[in-house]
This record gives structure tokens, C-alpha cells and sequence, in this order.
């Protein structure tokens, strides 16, 4: 059975929309995911949790720390794929100085405003969240010079659109650096259906070459996709990197 693109947007918003209001992992990534499943707050160095509100890092939902791998510079533009809480938003902030800007996009009310309360606890002011679709991304073209995400992108249907859209709201010479699950072997079109699955970062991921291809395709090029610990059976989490 196939299932549509609505469909598997509903089912992530629904997930993410419990998790910002009940502030706990979804389902597939639940309160086991910690170091032992390759999810949560517990990949990210203990300096960098220290300076942020203990909401942003309780929800914390993705399966690597983007920002410490992205080479972040003072003054940059950044962009966060499914911002989430705001964990890497913030993190990412701090990196990039009052001189610089990073936007957080997420397409859930409740996480946006969950990320809005963490940004004023914690005293933020260079930071922008902004509600939108990551394969509809609300920026101008050449906007942004980094780009991050951290275990999203698996969740969107049309994973073309928004390799797409990330190179047209890079720069040139913009850097693409994002943690995302990718999987070890082809999942059948019934594993590919079950929706738990979806909204859980494992039915929608992508192959190493399936990912390297749709980057190509949108115009990337220096593609370099690193496995980084397994996640859970035939997915494993990866950091990919590619420049605009």
C-alpha cells in the first residue's frame, strides 16, 4: 500500500505537535533513544547543554549535533531544517555571534512555540523561528550560508524538493552539513508504508547512494556522507556534507 505525501506530513505533525506539548520523544524515537539508540540529547557535548533550557534539550529528537560539525563561523547565516525545540538553533547562535542570524523552520505551531519560549529563557536575540515546510522553504534565493538539519529530512516526502529548495537558498559556495538517518539495505513498499515508522526517522530514510544522487541532482557538489553509530536495525545515523 502506498501511502501519500499528505498523509506522511500529517502523521510527522501529529507526532511532533504531542511531543512539544506533552515535552517527550515520539514514537521510534521515545525515551530509550539516548546513546544506546543513537537519538537525543545525549550526543551533544555537556558544555554545550549547559547553556541552554533544560526544554530544548529534554526534546531533543535528532540523531546527531549538526553544529559540530558544520565549521560555524562568526557573522554567518544559518538555516536549521526542522528546528524543533531549538536545541541546534541556539547552539548554533552562540557560534555565529550577535553579528551573525540564524532561522529555525519547523512546521508544527506547538514546536514554534515551544522554541519561542526556550529563545526568551535563555536570552536570545539572533535567532528567527519561522513556521514552513522544509520542501517549501519561506527565504529568499541566496539567502542563507549554512544549512543544518538534524534528523529531518528522512521525514519529508519529496526529499528532491527539498535538497532543491536548500540549494536555492544557499549562496554559492554555501555548505550543506546535516546528521540524517540513512538506511543499509531496501525497505520493502510495506515497510516503506507503515506510518509509526515514518514519524518514527525509519521508513522515509534514504540509501548513502540515493542521498548522494538527490544532492547531485539539485547541483551540489564535494558530497561527502559519513556513517557516524548505527541507530537501530539496517539505519544508521550519518553526517552529510556538500557545498553549493
Amino acid at each position: 500500500m502506498n501511502v501519500s505525501g499528505d498523509q506522511i506530513r500529517t502523521q510527522v505533525r501529529e507526532q511532533y505537535r504531542d511531543a512539544a506539548l506533552n515535552m517527550q520523544l515520539p514514537a521510534g524515537c521515545g525515551p530509550a533513544c539516548g546513546t544506546d539508540t543513537g537519538f537525543g540529547s545525549d550526543l551533544y557535548d555537556a558544555l554545550d547543554s549547559e547553556i541552554l533550557p533544560d526544554t530544548a534539550r529534554l526534546t531533543s529528537l535528532g540523531c546527531g549535533n549538526p553544529t559540530a560539525v558544520a565549521e560555524l563561523r562568526a557573522g554567518e547565516t544559518v538555516l536549521d531544517l526542522g528546528s524543533g525545540a531549538g536545541l541546534d538553533v541556539f547552539l548554533s547562535a552562540k557560534r555565529v555571534g550577535l553579528t551573525g542570524k540564524v532561522y529555525g523552520l519547523d512546521m508544527t505551531d506547538e514546536m514554534l512555540d515551544l522554541a519561542r519560549r526556550n529563545q526568551s529563557e535563555a536570552g536570545i536575540t539572533n535567532v528567527e523561528f519561522v513556521k514552513g515546510d522544509i520542501e517549501n522553504i519561506p527565504l529568499p534565493d541566496h539567502s542563507v550560508d549554512v544549512i543544518i538539519s538534524n534528523c529531518v529530512i528522512n521525514l519529508a516526502p519529496d526529499k528532491p524538493r527539498v535538497f532543491d529548495e536548500s540549494h536555492r537558498v544557499l549562496v554559492s559556495g554555501g555548505r550543506f552539513a546535516v546528521s540524517d538517518v540513512i538506511t543499509t539495505r531496501a525497505f520493502s513498499t510495506a515497510e516503506k508504508a507503515d506510518m509509526a515508522a515514518w514519524a518514527g526517522c525509519v521508513s522515509g530514510a534514504l540509501s548513502r547512494d540515493e542521498y548522494r544522487q538527490g544532492l547531485d541532482g539539485a547541483g551540489f557538489g564535494d558530497i561527502e556522507i559519513d556513517i557516524t553509530h548505527e541507530v537501530g536495525p539496517d539505519v544508521v545515523s550519518a553526517i552529510i556534507r556538500a557545498t553549493a
